[in-house]
């Protein structure tokens, strides 16, 4: 063969070979180097590998990759908000979680606008607060919206932390009604498409925040919200599960006696629908919140949650993971090894 025509068919095979053996994705940042909030774990069974998602701003949703919950990637975007999202191209993307659907992977994210909803007198100006849902076929996105820019939380409500539930086939979204906005906050139930498309269906009420024992009053436990004192009793962060012997459960926080808190509550009827029962007491109560569980791949099962540590010098929301036993009816936080 000419030497002029075998020098670039080796050049370009050899270009190709670099690409395809590029750079390997460097698992190279310590958890304990991790700041996030609603920190949520997706443990992608395709690839074997961990996604975390979490709370940020500036009309990105991003994420880190790790296969071992121990190291993980440096973060990266997965979903751009374009400039004609109803919230803003730069709008903040709260509680992002993934969940993988009918061979798709679906991002639950909640964002408000910079316009005010209603102004309530001692409350505040309450912007328009909604969870959307979008779509991708990877864990990495990118992400895109196919519903038309509307959100599936109703548009003069002030919602957020929408999360997936499969039962029977059908497919749910659990999110709170903000209790800045009904004082008494509440969890919610809304029926989706099997599209998970924008629900055609009201939402119900499954519980208020108050019916939990173990939730304090804002005002009574001294708690400032946006440096205001602002009356009400808060939900935030759904989770459901079913323990190893079938009972129906859902993880949620708000603020407990000590500090923030997350707790139990479990269906009378094993269906989402309720009613809900509340525990007496937190799972954890030592400023940590919004909890959400996952499987290892070798099958333990996993909370995780953001925590402040008050011990530091500038304590800030980080991403923790405990081991969790859901072996019997009721779900046990492990004590640390």
């Amino acid at each position: 063969m000419n030497r002029r025509i075998l020098s670039p068919i080796l050049a370009a095979a050899g270009l190709l070979l670099a690409v395809s053996c590029g750079p390997k994705e460097a698992y190279d940042v310590p958890i304990s180097d991790i700041r996030c909030s609603d920190p949520y774990i997706l443990a992608d069974k395709p690839s074997r590998t961990y996604y975390m998602y979490s709370s940020g701003g500036g009309g990105r949703v991003m994420s880190r990759a790790s296969k071992d919950l121990e190291h993980w990637t440096e973060p990266y975007v997965v979903m751009e908000f374009p400039e004609t999202h109803w919230a803003g191209n730069r709008a903040a993307s709260w509680a992002a979680e993934v969940h993988r659907y009918r061979g798709k992977y679906y991002l639950f994210t909640t964002s408000h606008t910079q316009e005010t909803m209603v102004s309530l007198p001692g409350r505040g100006d309450i912007p328009h607060r909604a969870t959307q849902i979008y779509v991708s076929d990877s864990p990495r996105g990118p992400f895109k919206d196919f519903t038309n820019n509307t959100p599936h939380t109703p548009w003069d409500w002030a919602s957020l932390d929408g999360t997936l539930w499969i039962e029977d086939g059908v497919p749910y979204m659990v999110f709170c009604h903000e209790w800045l906005q009904t004082v008494d906050g509440t969890m919610e139930l809304v029926r989706l498409p099997d599209d998970l498309g924008v629900p055609t269906e009201a939402p119900v009420t499954l519980f208020k925040a108050s019916d939990a024992p173990w939730v304090g009053e804002m005002l009574e436990l001294g708690e400032k919200t946006n440096g205001m004192d602002i009356g009400g009793w808060v939900t935030d962060g759904p989770w459901i599960f079913r323990t190893q012997t079938g009972r129906l459960g859902m993880l949620w926080s708000s603020w407990g006696k000590k500090r923030y808190a997350i707790a139990a509550a479990y269906s009378e009827s094993g269906s989402v629908k309720g009613p809900w029962v509340q525990e007496q007491e937190p799972l954890f109560e030592d400023n940590g919140g919004h909890g959400m569980l996952f499987r290892t791949f070798d099958g333990k099962l996993k909370l995780s949650m953001h925590w402040v540590d008050p011990a530091d010098e500038r304590p800030s929301r980080k991403p923790i993971i405990r081991d969790v036993d859901d072996s019997g009816d009721r779900l046990i936080l492990l004590p640390l090894k």
